[in-house]
């Protein structure tokens, strides 16, 4: 059996945080966009190709009045950046397609109109695999961009297999978790694999951290392994914080106080505080998504309020991270690093605080810290890493013919730490 090891630093997988700047949300009056699986709020939205898979857009728009939106996809490559293609040639049917389904919120206090519609549609459907990004924008004018949303399309080509494992290195064995998995490539005409493929792993969703090209361990045959010392290494953090929303009347575990004399209602979350001294304790949580839902309603998607919700953080001894910023991290911040996650330090209090406005629903959500030197991401200084923490692990594989002139999804697979781990 023919066993080769490319050992090349140069092709050792990197974050690149620059090429992951996907879901942007550009009108302020946009809120609360989610796009996922039918029926499950908490998935990734892939679809296969040629399949009668559907998923679900949803958002609201804050004005209050009904406007004329429409969408259209955009295909990429495994970087994010848009393919050398004409929409014609990955596109069945019109190139835009109108919003027809809306409704004006009711019983809800907050005046908005919802949108959703069910993709793709019949009359605008992909007709490639790989990565697409749903643009929505008004008017049928795409200078007027309202939001931007990743979407996959797979064609399952290629089996992929992965588990986790704790890394070689015993300086991180306790507070770290490796993605180590396999490729076959017998379905595929890859001649040079190093070149023809790219690999990616994202954890819970996040794009802040996610790793690129992945380098190839070892070849057999038409098996292509991954044994992710480098570059499948992830702070394995903790299990993610949370607050229930799903009713502003009343008050559950986490929120401190609602004020219900303003409108929309101020919320205040329970002071949160590092978890870093705490011993690990395992529970169920969503890592990181969010749930529309609401305890008091029919209708989760126009029957629900808004209202400002403020997060603090206490650090230890009330000072503030030297050197560092502080941001919430989740889909209630579209797991971005940005003014919209980042907390500000309140001297007076000696606390972080961060206000969102938020639809009724259950949230997950953790703090990290970014090194303003590095700009790297950690969870050490405010949740902690422990190799028991349940994360799951979705990887990608993208094939290009040496003829094509995009990258194609031929395989996902997504590990659970838990799960997916040998021994535990």
């Amino acid at each position: 059996m023919k066993r080769l090891f490319f050992c090349s630093i140069l092709l050792w997988s990197i974050s690149v945080s620059a090429q992951t700047n996907t879901d942007n949300v550009v009108m302020p009056c946009i809120k609360t966009v989610k796009l996922f699986q039918e029926n499950n709020q908490e998935s990734l939205p892939i679809i296969n190709l040629n399949s009668t898979d559907l998923l679900e857009l949803h958002f609201d728009d804050m004005d209050g009045y009904v406007k004329n939106y429409y969408y259209t996809f955009t295909l990429c490559n495994a970087n994010w950046e848009p393919a050398d293609l004409s929409g014609f040639d990955y596109l069945k049917g019109y190139q835009q397609q109108r919003l027809n389904q809306y409704r004006p919120s009711s019983i809800a206090q907050t005046n908005y109109v919802h949108y959703q519609a069910t993709l793709p549609d019949r009359n605008c459907m992909p007709t490639k695999s790989g990565n697409y990004l749903l643009k929505v924008f008004l008017n049928g004018d795409t200078t007027e961009l309202a939001f931007t949303k990743r979407l996959y399309v797979l064609d399952s080509r290629a089996n992929v297999g992965g588990q986790i494992m704790v890394p070689f290195d015993n300086q991180i064995g306790r507070t770290h978790q490796k993605v180590q998995f396999s490729v076959d490539v017998s379905r595929l005409n890859a001649q040079n694999p190093m070149q023809q493929l790219t690999t990616c792993i994202m954890q819970n969703n996040r794009t802040d951290n996610m790793h690129y090209n992945v380098p190839i361990a070892f070849v057999r045959g038409n098996l292509l392994e991954y044994d992710g010392e480098h570059g499948g290494i992830f702070e394995a953090g903790k299990e993610y914080r949370w607050v229930d929303l799903r009713s502003f009347r009343f008050e559950s575990e986490r929120i401190a106080s609602i004020d219900k004399n303003v409108q929309p209602n101020n919320v205040l979350v329970k002071p949160d505080g590092p978890r870093i001294a705490q011993r690990y304790l395992y529970y169920k949580d969503y890592n990181g998504w969010m749930n529309i839902v609401s305890t008091e309603n029919v209708n989760n998607w126009w029957q629900t309020d808004y209202a400002n919700v403020t997060f603090t953080f206490v650090p230890e001894g009330n000072q503030p991270y030297a050197d560092k910023e502080l941001y919430l991290l989740g889909e209630l911040t579209d797991n971005k690093l940005n003014s919209n996650s980042a907390l500000v330090y309140n001297a007076t209090k000696g606390v972080y605080e961060k206000t969102l406005y938020l639809k009724q629903g259950y949230y997950d959500y953790a703090f990290v810290a970014k090194d303003k030197a590095t700009k790297k991401t950690e969870a050490s200084f405010t949740e902690g890493n422990y190799w028991e923490t349940e994360n799951d692990y979705t990887i990608f594989v993208y094939y290009r013919s040496y003829s094509a002139r995009h990258d194609e999804l031929v395989g996902i697979a997504t590990v659970n730490s838990r799960t997916g781990r040998v021994g535990y």
